[in-house]
């Protein structure tokens, strides 16, 4: 077996249901499950009915960089959103089977070992697929934390000029997951200088970029676009129709960006067998193509987060995200800070799943940035969300 296995961390989890091993559910309440990110509202119908319609083609094997017609939708979703003057579909778009499949292999193709010390830097909270593939590639993670003071998104500059001699790999997540922040064009045109520097690979995670509550997120090749480097040189960025669209099930992205990091990617996935199936490459065709349903999912997400502001605002330490759908909360004092202790009580008392912060974050020289913190995900629709915020009420002041 790859001895790197071994250093890989327990998912998290797999680290919550170890928590709650010996706890029991308040039995009076129906279970809410606000600890994972799936979300809950209803699928856009006309790409199920895209995907009914279409199953023959389940007969026929699809391409890896997948047909003309899903990239050509997708570029020109991102000239519209990011206000770019023109995406190559050929060689600057390649379709993935979901984000998560997509970055993990993406580290392995792009990381080199016949350089010492390859690093990975990453935010820390982080989404855990960034840390395991770099451990996975030989590669050292290095962590950046998110905290208040840095309105939680990672103070970049504060990184020794040495780890960045060695970085091969800069991940960012934007809008961030769990914080809900978002980088500025000025962070963006920073970290762009750097990687001119030092010569390595911008990976952007926008998958929450069209959950806002004002204005649209400014994402990576905008900022590239905003410098005149059409060529995105260096610089990729990760989409998906999970949250956009409410299609978690369906396992469809993108990566986008320089193309002379996406050619020898395709040939890299080419191997690796990982190509869209074509009735799911239809389906998206059609999702990228409408923006009438991601409104009214915008929507459902402003009037939950409006009403949990209203409803629990001063009882909780709640920070109104950038963008995305997650609650990035401070325990409240009487649970001590303790946010492994805030979620057996959210669970024992409440029948509430949330997610403990620590663990989706690592400990760096003593200090673990999740530690005190709790994830919760805003997926439940408007009704079980007043019922969740009901309960969370009376575990608070009884």
């Amino acid at each position: 077996m790859n001895h790197n296995l071994e250093h890989l961390h327990s998912y998290p989890f797999a680290k919550m249901t170890e928590l709650l091993a010996y706890s029991k559910a308040a039995s009076a309440y129906p279970e809410i499950k606000l600890g994972i990110g799936e979300p809950k509202h209803k699928p856009p119908a006309f790409v199920l009915e895209i995907l009914q319609e279409n199953l023959d083609q389940l007969a026929r094997y699809p391409t890896t960089n997948g047909a003309f017609e899903l990239r050509q939708a997708i570029a020109h979703w991102l000239e519209k959103r990011f206000f770019l003057q023109h995406v190559d579909a050929h060689h600057q778009v390649l379709p993935v089977m979901g984000t998560r499949e997509a970055i993990f292999s993406f580290v392995q193709a792009v990381i080199s070992t016949d350089k010492n010390c390859p690093t990975v830097v990453m935010p820390n909270p982080f989404y855990q697929i960034y840390e395991g593939a770099a451990i996975l590639a030989q590669a050292t993670p290095y962590f950046v934390a998110c905290t208040p003071d840095n309105d939680f998104k990672g103070n970049y500059r504060s990184v020794p000029k040495q780890v960045w001699e060695q970085t091969q790999l800069l991940f960012i997540c934007s809008p961030n997951n769990p914080t809900g922040s978002i980088m500025t064009m000025d962070d963006w045109e920073w970290l762009i200088r750097l990687s001119d520097t030092y010569n390595f690979i911008i990976a952007s995670d926008e998958c929450y970029s069209e959950l806002y509550f004002n204005e649209p997120p400014i994402g990576l090749l905008q900022a590239c676009a905003n410098l005149g480097r059409d060529d995105f040189k260096n610089c990729v960025v990760f989409h998906s129709l999970s949250k956009r669209s409410n299609l978690p099930g369906l396992r469809s992205g993108f990566i986008a960006g320089d193309a002379a990091i996406l050619q020898p990617y395709l040939q890299y996935r080419t191997y690796q067998g990982c190509a869209m199936p074509i009735p799911h490459q239809l389906a998206s065709i059609a999702a990228w193509q409408d923006e009438r349903h991601v409104a009214d999912n915008r929507k459902l997400y402003q009037e939950k987060f409006a009403l949990w502001m209203d409803e629990l605002g001063e009882l909780l330490d709640l920070r109104m995200p950038e963008a995305g759908f997650y609650f990035w909360i401070k325990v409240p004092e009487q649970f001590n800070g303790d946010d492994e202790l805030f979620v057996k009580a959210l669970y024992e008392q409440a029948n509430i799943y949330a997610l403990a912060g620590r663990y989706l974050s690592r400990e760096v020289e003593g200090e673990n940035p999740g530690k005190g913190y709790v994830r919760i995900a805003l997926v439940a629709g408007v009704d079980e969300s007043r019922d969740a915020i009901e309960r969370i009420k009376k575990l608070l002041i009884g």
